[in-house]
């Protein structure tokens, strides 16, 4: 971006901060925002990242106020590490995104260092042949296995029958009783239902993120991913 468009784009942010967005638009139209901000803000350019950190938080609160409290709901069973944590990560993920598939790892290495941590996931089926996968995890989750088959699943990295059946077998889920509860309402309900919610949030892809009050997008390592969570004033241990 070059610096007359950031200077833009900070002004508009900051006549949103200051003069509220109605209040913003009419000063911005009359040319004297631009002129008397722009002046301020470059005699204090240490207040920009702070106040665009304030506008995206404010963005953010919005649009998980919005979501609704079912987007800490977890589908029964579809949670990793310690389902009665008190330290909550929201992932929206899909077996078929090679960038789920590495985040996995690094979720992996939270639960191990955080025994307090619980983490949500949500399964967001927006690559093709994903929503059959999706269901057969969810599937598990009725059999009380759907961490070692969502495990399973990406460690093989093969989301065919052939590769459903091998992780099944791994993860000690019976295949056949997956099969037929993975045609179950309630499961193509709760793919609707967070495909609704993603949607909400704004997001554009997989992996997605909610820890607290921050969404996150793309892949984040695991450092990044505490670092929110310390953040977020949720309690336990770190």
């Amino acid at each position: 971006m070059g610096n007359s468009k950031m200077i833009r784009s900070a002004l508009l942010v900051a006549l949103c901060l200051l003069a509220g967005f109605g209040g913003a638009a009419a000063f911005a139209w009359s040319g004297l925002g631009d002129r008397q901000v722009e002046k301020y803000l470059l005699a204090n350019p240490d207040l920009l990242p702070r106040m665009v950190q304030a506008y995206e938080r404010q963005q953010a609160e919005q649009k998980l106020s919005s979501a609704g409290a079912d987007l800490r709901e977890p589908f029964a069973g579809a949670v990793l590490g310690n389902p009665a944590g008190t330290r909550t990560l929201i992932k929206f993920t899909d077996y078929n995104c090679g960038y789920c598939r590495a985040s996995s790892a690094e979720v992996a290495k939270l639960v191990a260092q955080d025994p307090d941590l619980k983490v949500i996931i949500r399964e967001w089926p927006i690559f093709e042949g994903s929503e059959r996968v999706a269901s057969m995890a969810l599937a598990a989750a009725k059999q009380g296995k759907y961490s070692a088959f969502h495990s399973a699943v990406f460690a093989g990295g093969d989301t065919s029958e052939a590769g459903l059946k091998a992780a099944a077998q791994a993860s000690g889920v019976d295949f056949d009783q997956a099969v037929k509860d993975a045609g179950d309402p309630q499961i193509a309900y709760e793919l609707a239902r967070n495909t609704a919610m993603a949607q909400e949030l704004g997001f554009t892809g997989t992996p997605s993120w909610v820890i607290g009050d921050t969404i996150l997008e793309g892949a984040v390592p695991a450092e990044a991913l505490s670092e929110a969570l310390s953040n977020s004033g949720q309690s336990g241990t770190s």
